[in-house]
């Protein structure tokens, strides 16, 4: 399905982005196997071995693939711009990106630094944005390109310690939409998968009691090859009249997420006071009302 194709997977050095670069390459796809081989907070490791996208590199050039590592950042812009170019000095051209780069400073909010917001916020959200700016004017220029981008249920749904990857997830949701909407008339696709899986970003998951070890043990039924499929998909001509969407995939689950949308309204002919609200407004529409759900609440059936 990706024959021809060249496709940027960030984040590709191990876990759910290295499935998906050797898919893409399984497909036919030349890959740029990107991936700074940082901690799981995103700091930088000893320099040691072989680093990890040359490792997937190797193992997707003994299946007979094509592929090149690349070590730069996605969290600044000119870091960004070397990624995408990567592609086009090694392979020509650019036609799907995978934004999968991330990393975890989980911390209950009051405990939480500007640190640890601007570490979360600076790989998820606003590498998301960088990689695809600097890949897209190759798209538009040649009237086709895909996006494919990683969100979570932490940010569609919530969950604990987790505002600054919350916030970067849900914002990760809008940037994809706002590109689907902008460059629809180039032909241009935006869908985001939300995956849940057993990687290094999910091991750090506290398990310190008998429900959140029952839960880590479900997590870890979830393969990260699993997601694999939906993402060569979303980046494959197959998809091409898919966009603006968002799909959770869990081990054998695929999922269409629900977007923002009025659920109940009420009115009242002479304008609102906040008395009138208090009385009237939120009384009728409290039954309506999202509790505090966390993702393992609303997805709590065994992985399928």
């Amino acid at each position: 399905m990706m024959q021809g194709k060249v496709v940027v997977v960030t984040g590709a050095g191990g876990g759910i982005g290295r499935d998906i670069a050797l898919a893409m390459a399984e497909q036919g796809a030349q890959v740029v196997v990107n991936d700074i081989g940082a901690t799981l907070a995103g700091e930088a490791p000893a320099a040691s071995g072989t680093p990890a996208a040359q490792q997937v590199v190797d193992e997707i050039a003994q299946s007979g693939g094509e592929a090149v590592a690349c070590s730069e950042s996605v969290a600044t812009w000119s870091s960004a711009e070397k990624i995408v170019q990567c592609a086009l000095d090694r392979f020509g051209r650019i036609d799907a990106v995978v934004n999968n780069a991330g990393n975890l400073r989980d911390r209950i909010f009051h405990k939480m630094t500007e640190d640890d917001w601007h570490a979360v916020i600076g790989v998820h959200l606003n590498g998301s944005f960088f990689v695809s700016r600097a890949a897209v004017n190759h798209f538009r220029t040649q009237n086709h390109g895909a996006f494919v981008h990683m969100t979570s249920a932490s940010g569609l749904i919530g969950n604990f310690g987790q505002a600054n990857y919350s916030a970067a997830k849900l914002g990760i949701v809008a940037l994809s939409k706002s590109i689907a909407l902008d460059m629809e008339r180039y032909n241009v696709r935006s869908n985001c998968i939300a995956p849940s899986a057993w990687s290094r970003m999910t091991s750090s998951i506290p398990s310190n009691t008998p429900d959140e070890r029952d839960r880590v043990e479900k997590l870890k039924r979830m393969e990260c090859r699993k997601i694999a499929p939906m993402a060569v998909y979303l980046a494959s001509d197959a998809a091409v009249a898919v966009t603006g969407q968002i799909f959770a995939v869990r081990a054998n689950e695929i999922m269409l997420m629900g977007q923002s949308r009025p659920l109940r309204s009420v009115h009242m002919s002479d304008g609102w006071t906040p008395q009138r609200i208090a009385e009237t407004a939120i009384p009728s529409m409290q039954k309506h009302f999202y509790p505090l759900d966390r993702s393992a609440d609303v997805m709590s059936w065994d992985p399928i």
